[in-house]
């Protein structure tokens, strides 16, 4: 007599599904470690761009402070100059980051990560947040040397907070836009020559060394038009400015916080634009 058996089969075990936000931070996470591995191989890399800020803290600016800032009463000139340098070392810092672009697109390190299956656009929000946090922590170092050089910041957890998304804003703006010169310049030497232009030559038409009341009408309209006049007068209500005179140039109102509101709107949207901008010029450089 033939007897049916039956064979028992274990379930199959549970599979956690991988949620679509989950995948994207770790490719995310991992793209930003493999660009600060790559950004921070040597010492040199992260102190050299720190050495003209820092100079300039140390050394022009107390100097500055003991010739013009006699022309200026009422003005801590020293604090004054010391958050310019701010606006000096964040733009240079991003354009320099914008140079693995190049290299990783002429070493051919960029084609394996577009063979990758994740999405592209992570790979330059790793590289933002790698060039963010190199700035911010440079920043740090060109704070505490002003400091200790004579600076008086008169800070408060409000005002940390304005200098702060001030400084992300800009850091996030000038990213985006060596993101999209990385990804129209053919070279590094061609890239290395634009970098003044973008990151240096605004400098002098923001009110880093003298209030931007002090330009020609002309000169004083298109300063107003630049994220980093914004972001200066935000970072100098922040920590020194508390009357808002440099919001007060731009924006002619007496409302502090809805100044700085509105500089604030200003330096972000710009970093929202040169971001996308920055993504768009990826796109089409990785077809090629």
């Amino acid at each position: 007599m033939a007897i049916a058996t039956t064979t028992a089969t274990a379930p199959p075990a549970a599979i956690q599904p991988v949620t679509v936000p989950s995948r994207h931070f770790d490719a995310w996470a991992t793209l930003t470690r493999r660009r600060l591995a790559l950004s921070t191989r040597t010492p040199r890399e992260v102190v050299i761009p720190l050495l003209t800020p820092v100079l300039f803290a140390l050394v022009i600016a107390p100097a500055l402070s003991d010739t013009v800032g006699r022309f200026q009463p009422g003005l801590d000139y020293m604090s004054f100059v010391a958050i310019a340098t701010v606006g000096l070392l964040v733009p240079i810092s991003c354009m320099f980051a914008g140079l693995g672009v190049i290299i990783d697109r002429r070493g051919g390190g960029l084609r394996d990560l577009l063979a990758a299956p994740i999405a592209r656009p992570l790979i330059v929000f790793g590289n933002l947040a790698v060039a963010v946090l190199l700035a911010g922590l440079q920043l740090v170092v060109l704070v505490v040397a002003a400091v200790l050089r004579g600076a008086d910041f008169h800070a408060s957890v409000t005002g940390i907070a304005w200098f702060a998304a001030a400084a992300l804003a800009l850091a996030v703006t000038m990213y985006g836009a060596a993101e999209a010169l990385a990804n129209v310049m053919p070279t590094q030497e061609e890239y290395i020559g634009a970098v003044p232009a973008v990151a240096i030559v605004p400098w002098f038409f923001a009110g880093s060394l003298f209030p931007i009341s002090a330009l020609p009408a002309g000169l004083g309209f298109i300063a107003k038009l630049l994220p980093l006049t914004h972001a200066l007068a935000l970072m100098r209500y922040g920590l020194i400015d508390h009357r808002a005179t440099g919001l007060r140039d731009i924006w002619g109102m007496t409302n502090p916080t809805a100044m700085a509101a509105l500089s604030m709107t200003v330096v972000t949207l710009f970093a929202i634009g040169l971001t996308a901008l920055g993504l768009r010029a990826f796109r089409r450089a990785s077809l090629h």
